[in-house]
This record gives C-alpha cells, structure tokens and sequence, in this order.
C-alpha cells in the first residue's frame, strides 16, 4: 500500500476517533446534568454498578442500561430488577421468587455472586426498572467523573483541546508539504534548462555562435 495512502487514512481514523469521543463526552456530561443523575438515552437509564454482587454479568464499575416504567408486579423468577432498598440505595438483583400478600406483590432478590438472598422482601412498589442485559464494562467510573465539575470541564475541554491540536498539527503538515513540492518543482526546472545553455557559448565580442564543424584533409581534397 502506498505510504502516502496509508498517511491519510490513519489521519482520518485519528479525527473521526477524537470527533466521537467529543461527542460522546459531550452527551454523558449534558444527559447527566439534565436528567439530575444517571444518562438516558432512547428511553433507558444508565445505572452504574458499584458492587460485585452481580459478577461476572455485571463488573464493578460497568453501566447497565435499565428499563423504567411499566407494570411492577409483572416480574417472574430470574429476572432481574432495579429497587430501592431498606436504606434508600438503588439495588439491581435478580429475582428467585415471587410472594403474593393480599393485593401486594413482594420479590425475594439475590444477587448471583452473593452466597444467600437479600434480608428483606423487595415491595413491587420499590420497583423502579429491569434490567436489560445491555452492560458495558468499566464506563461506569467515566460516568460518576462525568457528574462532578470537575469531570464536566475536563471531559469536555480536553477532547477537544486534542481536536484544535491535531486540526493545527495536519495544517502545518499540509502547509509543509506544499512548500516541499514547490521547492522540488523548482529544481526540477532548472535542472532542464541547464543542458540547453551548456550547448551556447559567447565570443569575446559578447555575440554568440555555434561550434563549428572542422573539415578533415580527406574532405578538402574532394571539395
């Protein structure tokens, strides 16, 4: 493949990547900040996970997306649920069984790394979403920094600090190739002239004139 080819798609690859990942940036700073927590997208809530107790589907400090609305008593076994718990603190478990108590339906709720099920009934009021199965590892730590001011500026200033810089550095590249081109093509031209002067002399008078071509004896004889 040509290496100038090859310059330009890996300098193309480099802006689209820094453009996505401003954009991107841009979206979990503003989708937290207008929402007063978590992003949502398309109707789902990005929940953070902060505890192993899921492992290995869900990783310590990966973001789920999870599902809000909708009937709460609906639930069976194995599914898995967001719910507020005894302390006020977002849980999503999976539930391993469901408790009808006159009109109330309640969730027993375990997490899978967990060795025994949750203290407390889960009340389908408690409920707030399902979970699922979309979870991507890791950004989640990304997305509490993104909540703080000081994760808002620098997650939406550095992108693009490194945009302008990498949008200065291909213009002084650009710039310096021209400049290269042009000094070669210079050159170029003057090497072309040089055979054709070499072939014209001057007299001492200043005129000019063209060799001459000097007869031999053998010819002057024939003249």
């Amino acid at each position: 493949m040509n290496i100038r080819l090859l310059g330009k798609w890996v300098s193309s690859l480099i802006t689209i990547i820094l453009f996505v990942t401003l954009v991107a940036m841009a979206f979990i700073v503003i989708s937290a900040r207008a929402s007063g927590g978590e992003p949502q997208i398309a109707g789902y809530q990005l929940k953070t996970v902060l505890s192993g107790s899921m492992e290995p589907e869900m990783k310590t400090g990966s973001i789920i997306a999870v599902k809000p609305g909708g009937d709460m008593t609906r639930f069976q076994k194995e599914d898995v649920i967001t719910f507020v718990n005894e302390d006020e603190v977002l849980v999503t478990h999976r539930v391993i069984d469901v408790v009808q108590s006159g009109e109330n339906v309640m969730y027993q709720t375990k997490g899978d790394n967990n060795n025994g099920p949750d203290p407390t009934l889960v009340l389908s009021d408690n409920v707030v979403a399902e979970y699922k199965g979309f979870t991507i590892p890791y950004i989640g730590y990304l997305a509490n920094f993104a909540q703080s001011k000081e994760g808002s500026a620098i997650l939406l200033v550095l992108p693009g600090i490194l945009l302008l810089a990498y949008a200065g550095f291909t213009i002084w590249k650009s710039l310096s190739q021209l400049d290269t081109k042009d000094k070669n093509e210079d050159k170029i031209e003057e090497e072309q002239k040089e055979p054709e002067e070499s072939i014209i002399s001057s007299n001492n008078n200043g005129g000019l004139y063209r060799p001459v071509r000097v007869i031999k004896q053998d010819e002057k004889n024939n003249i």
